[in-house]
């Protein structure tokens, strides 16, 4: 009997919204399924619309779109007969013969339909992505105990419908796209492809977030008294449902007191290198002056370099190839082999990461001692030439976790020209707000997220980070480095020479554009630079060696420091000592020009920071999370959060007349907690003569009988607080029914009484743990005052006049 219903069931929804061979529903198959039990409702979603049925007749109410609109109704009947599909099929198919059949005026009408079916083959291939991707996809859908189903998008937003498919509202706290949702009592969870989840109200009001895994959260669920999150990658981990909460304000309390105890402290040496090396390949001795005697004391050697590349063509190229992925060229390939000889990659140094955009580059390379702690290695790009779309002008980025702490490298070239101060500013803050890496920064520890290699082949990055706040901003430390082209201003190139001669470096730092800048707040706001005691990088005649090198041409380029070396740490103050609370301080112990290099125009600068890490030793912390979670304070805190308030209901057995409203009253105890209720109906019954009752008859998920309405039949009750749930008969004369698997029609019933067994449920908002409270309603066609009540005559009157005592109160 279950196999024929199932399969009587089954119903296509495209056959039935196919008008004249064309269908205006997308051919994709159901993804997403939630069951509203009280409503009795189930939603059905794909890619882009949903559909919406009657779990008790399997009747479909709604099909819809993702921006609300409907898209179709139909009217089924309630269980499909495999005949009449049959006959549906064999009507469509003369139906289509009888067109062949009809002369012009059909023709057209094909040609039409083809058309028709030909835009829809056109939109269906852009949405599995062959001419592009919807970011408007649904990803994930799930149903709130208040009875609102939210959805989410592959933009980040999430969308609210009410239980009859009416958009509500969309919010979005994160442009990554949404993998999963789960809801549990007053909260919602969303998990993102960033690997991050935000837990919100039920009102969409974000509550917390954190970063979960380093992969993209596939499924959430909730069980005991967690959240569960699994990752793309196989991982689970497990969330305490009320965090964020009290909870986590006591625990992070004691372990800030006892952090000295999980503490651990490192030093690294960070060699930086910036170079424009105007599109020339520079000889052997040259990246040995620059690199090669410098390396030998560091642990991780960063390189940035400016106009690897340059002209009209090669620029139009490598925008062509940003806009597909792919970028790099054979100039870029050369500098990284040759920087490499010189490091002596593959036995002291390995890449770690590089990324080319047009004429600029940046590399890294770690010592094979340190490589095992860095990790989570990740590249981006942001070009500033013509329109914000041209490398030529620009940032390169890579960022990377050292010693579990977010270190970013960008190396740029901002706007020439002595005047131009303010598009350099400009080029500084678009970079600044808009450079964001392709993978968020993860908990985790650089050896665990293992070895990474940023290539070549990585997108141009332009878009704004999810919460309004620069990717950079977060980062532990930032190092930016390359060709500002900031000038000296007020100053003739005669004076500029005669000081440069004299090395009155202190007079021509009062002339730098640069330092005016940052003193002024307009540009590398917070960072910091060590003190320039070589001469100005720019610019130089090459393979002219020695002072008498700058631009003796026509232009005569006021000599400048160009090629610069900004920073910035975890110190808010610059007296601040490396902690936890400040994991990253750093100091420069070498900041010089390299002048005996004469193969470009500008002069290769080279900067050593001395960087502190702390980080947490991951295992002992653990182990003094677990001491203080024992402790009695926490503990208590924990076991009386688990608990599931108590309650009170305000009877066991309702008596319904027809028409009649009764209520139940529910009351939240606990003057500490919320509490959530529920009420499902466990069965029903038809009493027969004599008062004896049929079979109690399980109703799944089909929700409550016609005849009978509970309002509300979920809710939140807050500490102390007393619901009213309506409990309404209502008249119902052609609806069928099923008892004991026998169709029933109400009009042959009604003269008999019936019963249901309700049950509340409530939990508590820190464990799924639940209490019940089972009561009895029963329909009564004509009230019976003899004894032949199964529960007793003074038992019933008494609930009616408690149910009257509370419909007065």
């Amino acid at each position: 009997m279950a196999a024929l219903l199932v399969e009587r069931s089954y119903i296509d929804l495209r056959s039935q919204v196919t008008v004249g061979g064309v269908c205006n529903l997308p051919a994709v198959d159901v993804k997403y399924m939630a069951s509203d039990n009280c409503r009795a409702k189930v939603w059905s979603a794909g890619s882009l619309t949903f559909a919406l049925w009657d779990s008790r007749t399997r009747d479909l109410l709604k099909v819809f779109g993702i921006d609300g609109q409907v898209v179709t109704r139909v009217e089924l009947p309630s269980a499909q007969d495999p005949y009449v599909e049959d006959e549906m099929k064999i009507k469509f198919v003369s139906s289509s013969k009888k067109e062949k059949s009809q002369g012009s005026v059909s023709f057209f009408q094909r040609s039409r339909n083809a058309l028709i079916g030909a835009a829809d083959a056109v939109r269906r291939a852009a949405v599995k992505g062959t001419f592009g991707d919807d970011n408007r996809r649904t990803e994930a859908l799930a149903i709130s105990m208040d009875g609102i189903i939210w959805t989410g998008c592959t933009n980040g937003s999430v969308i609210l419908w009410d239980g009859s498919g009416n958009r509500l509202q969309e919010v979005q706290h994160h442009s990554s796209s949404v993998q999963s949702i789960c809801t549990y009592g007053p909260r919602v969870w969303v998990g993102y492809v960033s690997g991050k989840v935000q837990v919100m109200d039920l009102d969409g009001n974000l509550i917390g977030e954190w970063v979960a895994h380093g992969s993209p959260v596939i499924k959430m669920v909730v069980g005991g008294q967690y959240l569960f999150t699994l990752a793309h990658h196989g991982g689970i981990r497990g969330w305490n449902i009320r965090s964020p909460g009290p909870i986590d304000d006591l625990l992070r309390t004691e372990l800030a007191n006892r952090e000295q105890s999980y503490a651990k402290y490192e030093n690294i040496k960070i060699l930086t290198g910036t170079w424009n090396v105007g599109q020339e390949r520079a000889a052997h001795d040259s990246l040995i002056i620059w690199l090669g005697g410098a390396a030998s004391e560091v642990g991780l050697v960063v390189v940035g370099l400016q106009e690897v590349e340059m002209g009209a063509g090669f620029l139009a190229m490598a925008a062509a190839k940003e806009t597909v992925g792919l970028e790099g060229s054979a100039n870029g390939q050369w500098w990284l082999g040759t920087i490499g000889k010189t490091l002596d990659e593959g036995t002291s140094f390995q890449r770690v990461g590089s990324r080319q955009l047009a004429g600029l580059l940046i590399a890294a390379w770690a010592r094979k001692s340190l490589r095992p702690y860095i990790g989570d290695v990740d590249a981006a790009a942001v070009p500033c030439g013509f329109g914000r779309a041209i490398g030529n002008k620009g940032a390169v980025g890579l960022r990377m976790r050292v010693y579990d702490r977010v270190i970013c490298f960008v190396n740029c070239h901002f706007a020439a020209h002595l005047e131009a101060v303010s598009r350099r500013n400009a080029d500084f803050d678009h970079v600044y707000r808009t450079m964001a890496f392709s993978r968020p920064t993860t908990g985790l520890h650089g050896a665990a997220a293992g070895p990474t290699s940023v290539q070549l082949n990585r997108g141009v990055t332009g878009s704004q980070p999810d919460d309004g706040r620069p990717e950079l901003s977060e980062a532990d430390m930032v190092v930016f480095l390359g060709d500002f082209n900031y000038r000296l201003h007020s100053i003739t190139y005669d004076e500029a020479r005669d000081m440069v001669s004299q090395r009155c470096f202190d007079w021509l730092r009062e002339k730098d554009q640069l330092r005016a800048e940052m003193k002024a707040g307009k540009v590398f706001q917070g960072m910091r630079e060590g003190q320039i005691k070589f001469p100005p990088t720019y610019k130089f005649e090459r393979h002219q060696p020695g002072l008498s090198g700058y631009d003796s041409s026509e232009k005569k380029r006021i000599p400048a420091w160009c090629d610069r070396v900004l920073y910035r740490d975890s110190r808010s103050i610059s007296v601040a000592e490396c902690s936890l609370e400040c994991p990253v301080v750093s100091s420069i112990t070498l900041y010089e020009a390299c002048m005996d290099v004469t193969d470009s125009d500008h002069k290769p600068v080279r900067c050593i920071f001395s960087v502190e890490i702390a980080h947490a030793d991951e295992l002992i912390r653990r182990q003094v999370c677990g001491e203080i979670t024992s402790t009695g304070k926490l503990r208590s805190t924990l076991e009386e959060s688990r608990a599931v308030p108590d309650f009170i209901v305000s009877t066991n057995d309702i008596i319904l007349k027809n028409q009649e409203t009764c209520t139940l009253r529910i009351t939240n105890k606990s003057e500490k907690y919320k509490a959530i209720f529920q009420i499902i109906c466990e069965g029903e019954s038809i009493i027969q003569g004599d008062e004896n009752s049929s079979k109690l008859c399980a109703r799944c998920s089909f929700g409550f009988p016609s005849w009978l309405e509970v309002q509300p039949a979920v809710g939140v009750l807050k500490p102390g607080q007393t619901i009213d749930v309506a409990v309404r008969h209502e008249d119902v004369l052609t609806q069928e029914q099923s008892i004991d698997g026998v169709p029933q029609n109400w009009w042959t019933e009604n003269t008999r009484d019936k019963e249901v067994e309700l049950l509340v449920n409530v939990t508590g908002t820190g464990s799924t743990e639940h209490k019940s409270h089972r009561v009895h309603v029963r329909h009564c066609f004509s009230f019976r005052s003899d004894s032949g009540d199964r529960r007793g005559t003074s038992r019933r009157s008494q609930s009616s006049n408690q149910q009257k005592s509370d419909v007065r109160d």
